[in-house]
């Protein structure tokens, strides 16, 4: 199965229909009217649409158990068809799609199975997806390529040339992933009079976001959050707590990282790890619905 690890769980919702039709207006007013032969068959297609949904993963090889947590069936017959409507809902890393789609193919297939004494020109002419909510399906078409985003990495090792660095270019692919243009990339000691003239440069530059990883552990050379602290004009609470909580649910160690964000002034400034897997835990944490914040403060002139 696709790895799905990396994902944070969301509110997902899909929608899939399915059609089946009919030989004559009599087979549809035996339906409604419950005079068919083997039972009662909206009746009997809910619950078997109901058993496909939460039984998908058993039947797809490549589909994720998953929790559902709402499963709706609706049917609307008509003169010559019978239209499926099936919702599901989850809070979970991965869409529900698919499950929607099983479960609407199984009502469909047991509609045709009790109707096919009654009538021998039932078919299933239509399975589809109507619409699906959560995850990446939230952010298509958003164009966040007016953005631009500076990338900083604070290392003493690797501005002497001791080090390579990993994590600022872990960074950089993520957001490249995202659309947003990286102007600047640069790597400076960890110092605090350093990264507060970063802060200052790329504020007169009019820089939408800039991002530092390194620097915010517990050594004493880790200085980060004490340089940035005094300069932010409102901090973001929710955004470190999201990207600790995820670390969290990954290693025992996240807790002692400490990842600032802010505004100073327009611009979004981010702290993250200085690890390579934990600024790529960090940006796959809160990106890109980060990026909703400019939405909000440039009145829809960016990401739209």
């Amino acid at each position: 199965m696709v790895d799905i690890t990396h994902k944070i769980s969301t509110l997902r919702t899909a929608v899939a229909q399915a059609i089946v039709k009919v030989g004559s207006p009599q087979t549809i007013r035996a339906v409604v009217e419950k005079t068919v032969p083997k039972g009662d068959v909206l009746a009997t297609a809910k619950a078997a649409g109901l058993f496909a949904v939460k039984n998908t993963s058993s039947a797809i090889p490549d589909c994720h158990p998953l929790p559902i947590e709402f499963t709706g069936i609706e049917f609307e017959c008509l003169q010559d068809s019978i239209v499926i409507e099936v919702e599901v809902k989850t809070i979970y890393k991965t869409g529900v799609e698919v499950e929607a789609m099983h479960g609407a193919s199984i009502v469909a297939l047991t509609i045709y199975d009790m109707l096919k004494p009654i009538d021998k020109n039932v078919e299933i002419s239509t399975i589809k997806l109507l619409h699906k909510k959560g995850g990446k399906s939230d952010f298509a078409g958003k164009d966040y390529s007016r953005l631009s985003a500076a990338v900083v990495v604070c290392s003493d090792s690797v501005s002497v040339g001791t080090k390579t660095d990993a994590s600022g270019k872990t960074i950089l692919k993520k957001l490249e992933k995202f659309g947003v243009k990286t102007a600047y990339y640069q790597i400076i000691p960890d110092q605090i009079e350093a990264i507060q003239a970063q802060v200052q440069q790329f504020q007169s530059t009019k820089t939408d976001l800039l991002i530092f990883t390194g620097g915010t552990g517990l050594s004493k050379k880790d200085v980060t959050p004490e340089a940035l602290m005094p300069l932010i004009d409102r901090r973001i609470p929710g955004i470190e707590e999201a990207i600790r909580s995820y670390g969290q649910e990954r290693t025992p160690y996240a807790m002692l990282s400490r990842s600032v964000v802010g505004f100073k002034g327009d611009m979004l400034v981010m702290a993250l790890p200085g690890s390579t897997s934990g600024a790529a835990e960090s940006m796959d944490a809160v990106f890109p619905s980060v990026l909703h914040l400019f939405d909000i403060i440039n009145g829809s002139q960016h990401g739209k």
